[in-house]
């Protein structure tokens, strides 16, 4: 009978949900994180449900066939990557199946197949943007812990602990940034601890430095610093920022986003420019963006310009259409694809996106995109419709949480010939296809990966108007 704490052995057959390990024991599901199928693993269990358990692993017995040794001393227990003790190419094959799990049983789409993954050229060092938190509650890695030294922990900068939303993993290196951007992360640790800075504490509500965020633009080299703090403290971040500029000149822009609140977003209530324009540019296509440090923009840009690329080929878009891109972003997608329509539709929430992507059209002179601002389902009206005409083309691109069921009642009451859906979830995407399956038909669904070593994956679907028999 398996009992919560008991010590099992496991023979791990599959991947399951947030990249866990799954095997079978009594009949009973166990899921085991940093574990790979074709494992045999020795195993404590932690958690213990009607259905299923969860489980910790204790020792890799026999390694499987997907199991590689990861590339950073983090692997098992950081919260950036899930998966960097599986080989990419069974990473792929695992994500495609994720896929074809999620359109079959939730999405009612079967017999549809998913398109093979487009892989990432480069699956390390890819993403353009990191955010690191400040803690005074550093979290000790087994290997701290069993060496006997005595371990400051009174300032830690890095990523959370899975599930510790208090602790902190003092980050040593990264293979999910550029090496330049771990750098200055190194940097600014330093900084703080030599010079006394107070990092903020969840439980206390004390201190003065929060995060550091980091974003560069692959294609131009633009490189942005964001010093998020609880107050405004010139005194203090703007010695800070004159020490960065000094030892890497190649920053184009430094910021400092005050949350005076106590919420732990890194997004300021207020935003102040300690250096450069405030924004970085990047280059996709034939086009530049303007990106501000709370703006939303792909974190993969090389993958995300073949993301694109995917959805302006599945919209077939015409001279003479009209395209909306709901939920927008900064208008990357609006502006890659405004060259073939005649125009084009962005709707977005976050009120620094629509600014950047008015900017971005003005920038790049595209006078036939429109940018709206507000929530998706106040927004994509009947209203907006009478104000810029009805859509040939629709393009969405929800947060994970998918779209609201009042712009999916929209959708489906406008049956427009085509309709192209990006999702980074594909269980919130598949929960959509199927409540718009009434008036749409999916005639493929690519996916691309855009987080290798997580099991995160993004798709492209494209769906066309149902006939009618």
């Amino acid at each position: 009978m398996l009992k919560k704490g008991s010590t099992v052995t496991l023979e791990i057959t599959g991947a399951a949900f947030e990249g866990k390990g799954i095997g079978k024991l009594d009949g009973m599901a166990v899921f085991v994180p940093n574990t790979a199928p074709g494992d045999t693993v020795r195993v404590q269990i932690i958690r213990k449900k009607k259905q299923f358990a969860e489980g910790r692993l204790l020792e890799v017995l026999t390694g499987g066939p997907a199991r590689i040794t990861p590339r950073c001393q983090h692997a098992s227990y950081c919260g950036g990557c899930t998966w960097q003790h599986v080989s990419y190419q069974e990473q792929l094959n695992f994500k495609r199946e994720q896929v074809r799990d999620h359109l079959h049983r939730i999405g009612k789409v079967a017999p549809l197949e998913p398109e093979p993954v487009i892989a990432a050229d480069n699956p390390f060092h890819y993403r353009n943007k990191m955010e690191y938190t400040f803690s005074d509650r550093r979290w000790l890695t087994p290997d701290e812990i069993h060496s006997g030294e005595e371990i400051p922990r009174e300032l830690a900068l890095g990523l959370h602990i899975p599930g510790r939303f208090d602790k902190i993993l003092n980050l040593e290196s990264c293979f999910l940034q550029p090496e330049f951007s771990f750098k200055i992360l190194d940097f600014v640790r330093t900084y703080a601890i030599e010079n006394s800075l107070e990092p903020w504490n969840t439980f206390k509500k004390t201190g003065l430095i929060r995060n550091l965020m980091i974003r560069n633009a692959v294609n131009t080299n633009d490189l942005m610093v964001n010093l998020v703090t609880y107050e405004y403290e010139p005194d203090i971040i703007e010695p800070l920022c004159e020490a960065l500029l000094a030892s890497f000149p190649e920053i184009t822009t430094v910021v400092n986003n005050i949350n005076d609140t106590f919420s732990p977003t890194s997004i300021g209530r207020y935003e102040k420019i300690l250096h450069g324009p405030g924004y970085i540019t990047e280059l996709i296509g034939r086009h530049h963006f303007q990106i501000d440090a709370n703006a939303f923009f792909q974190t993969n840009t090389l993958q995300a310009e073949r993301l694109y690329g995917i959805a302006r080929d599945y919209a077939q878009i015409n001279p003479g259409d009209t395209v909306y891109d709901l939920y927008c972003g900064v208008g990357s997608l609006s502006l890659f694809v405004s060259e073939h329509a005649k125009q084009v539709i962005g709707i977005e929430i976050n009120p620094v996106s629509v600014k950047n992507a008015i900017a971005n059209r003005d920038r790049n002179n595209v006078q036939h995109c429109h940018f709206e601002e507000g929530d998706m389902k106040d927004v994509f009206t009947r209203d907006i419709i009478a104000k810029y005409g009805r859509p040939d083309v629709i393009l969405t691109d929800p947060p994970r949480a998918g779209m609201h069921a009042d712009v999916i009642d929209h959708l489906n009451e406008l049956a427009v010939d085509r309709l192209v859906y990006i999702s980074c979830n594909t269980a919130t995407l598949s929960r959509d296809l199927e409540l718009l399956s009434r008036t749409y038909v999916v005639e493929s669904v690519q996916p691309v990966d855009m987080f290798p070593q997580t099991y995160h994956i993004e798709a492209v679907a494209n769906l066309r108007l149902r006939t009618q028999s």
